[in-house]
């Protein structure tokens, strides 16, 4: 596909049939009909991107073969808006999301599923450009695309596309971690700078230009995981990936899950300085703001150096920082000690302060 996402017509000529999907650069009803336009793009866009063995079959379902074992199985909805922002689109979003999602469950991501939603007259570039970055984000983090499916809603019912991604993979042996197995003492590590993805679609939103661009930290975090637990193992006792409702809403689900009070230092949390000056532009607070490349973990304290020079050592990990530790005190609640040397409670948010962005 040779125009760039953001152009009216295709380029099909490097397609291997284009007829008669020349005739239609934009999505039309019977793209989701179960019939020849379907096939055709099943077969000229979303086969040759994905190819695999398993999806090569184009089954009702895909069959794979796993190892006996424990799996574990996530499914996510993605509704950015706007579909590109600065690091990314919604597509690596929908692949690194659901990868992330079974990392920090212990999990090694295997295989993904993926259902478009598209809405009528949707350009075909713009399809063609999600689904190569879904390819190139899958081939990165090392799973595969094994199944999924297409509809279509009439023009005016939807927001262009909307993507729905379900994933397994294998859990490790004698790992098992959790939201309900932080214990006091652990330190509370964040593997890098929170707040970016959100403010980079609020900026695009809002046409906010600062002198450095806030971009997006989509990224697949297996690797990096998969690091930690190699080095640390057992000592690893939760983690999640801070997607929406940010770092605060995080740590309050793992302080009550796990009936723990959860202590941080402003201080020490990483903010990039223009996610700092856009929320404060935007009235929000950085520790609510999504994250998207990141992921917190609760490590026994005698393994938190250690643990923070393996991230450190990563790339998607040099930023890392030591922001916290459990406590027994203000159970169920996340507690911050202020630059200013006071505490603040920092409560869940009844709602989302940043809707559609992911």
């Amino acid at each position: 596909m040779s125009e760039s996402p953001k152009s009216g017509t295709p380029d099909f000529s490097n397609w291997s049939c284009p007829l008669p999907l020349v005739g239609y650069p934009t999505i039309v009803m019977g793209h989701g009909g179960g019939g020849k336009l379907g096939n055709e793009l099943v077969e000229h866009l979303f086969l040759p991107a994905f190819r695999n063995a398993a999806l090569e079959n184009l089954g009702d379902a895909a069959v794979l073969d796993l190892p006996s074992g424990r799996l574990a199985m996530s499914t996510d909805s993605f509704v950015v808006q706007p579909l590109f922002f600065p690091g990314g689109s919604i597509g690596e979003l929908a692949i690194n999301g659901t990868v992330n999602d079974l990392a920090v469950s212990g999990a090694i991501p295997k295989y993904l599923s993926a259902s478009f939603i598209l809405e009528e007259g949707f350009p075909l570039a713009q399809l063609a450009a999600i689904v190569e970055s879904m390819a190139r984000a899958a081939a990165t983090a090392g799973v595969q695309i094994v199944t999924g499916d297409t509809k279509v809603v009439e023009r005016g019912h939807g927001d262009g596309c909307y993507i729905n991604t379900a994933g397994i993979g294998l859990l490790r042996d004698g790992i098992s971690v959790g939201p309900h197995r932080a214990q006091p003492g652990d330190a509370v590590l964040v593997s890098g700078f929170i707040g970016d993805h959100g403010m980079a679609i609020m900026s695009v939103r809002e046409g906010l230009e600062f002198e450095s661009q806030i971009r997006s930290d989509c990224a697949a975090l297996n690797g990096l995981i998969a690091e930690v637990l190699d080095a640390a193992g057992t000592a690893v006792h939760a983690m999640r990936d801070p997607t929406r409702g940010g770092l605060a809403s995080t740590l309050n689900e793992i302080a009550i899950s796990s009936n723990v009070g959860v202590a941080i230092d402003e201080t020490s949390m990483p903010v990039r300085t223009e996610v700092q000056s856009a929320c404060e532009l935007l009235g929000l607070d950085p520790v609510y703001v999504a994250n998207e490349g990141k992921a917190v973990f609760f490590v026994a304290p005698e393994a938190a150096d250690q643990v923070l020079a393996v991230l450190r050592a990563h790339p998607l990990g040099r930023d890392a920082a030591r922001i916290g530790h459990v406590t027994t005190e203000h159970k169920r609640m996340l507690v911050a000690r202020t630059a200013m040397g006071s505490n603040r409670v920092i409560p869940t948010q009844i709602g989302e302060q940043l809707p559609r962005i992911c």
